[in-house]
């Protein structure tokens, strides 16, 4: 298995548009993001200045129902 870059919130929202979700609606910095054909996929992205935890990433793209190779593919 790959090893995860750090990246920011807002690479993870880029990354999970191309993965065909779109954003619902945002409260604060959470951002809250919906599948348009996968009805029951909901996630919340932290859309903070800063990068986050692997494990937060690691989190998401298992949410997000992803491999972590189709994850950088798309990074």
């Amino acid at each position: 298995m790959a090893r995860l870059p750090r990246v920011s919130g807002k690479k993870i929202i880029v990354v999970l548009i191309r993965r065909g979700f779109y954003i619902h609606h945002q409260t604060g910095s959470h951002v809250n993001l919906r599948h348009e054909t996968k009805v029951h996929l909901r996630i919340v992205v932290p859309s903070h200045s800063r990068e986050l935890a692997p494990k937060t990433i690691k989190t998401i793209i298992i949410q997000a129902e992803m491999t972590v190779e189709q994850f950088l593919e798309l990074l």
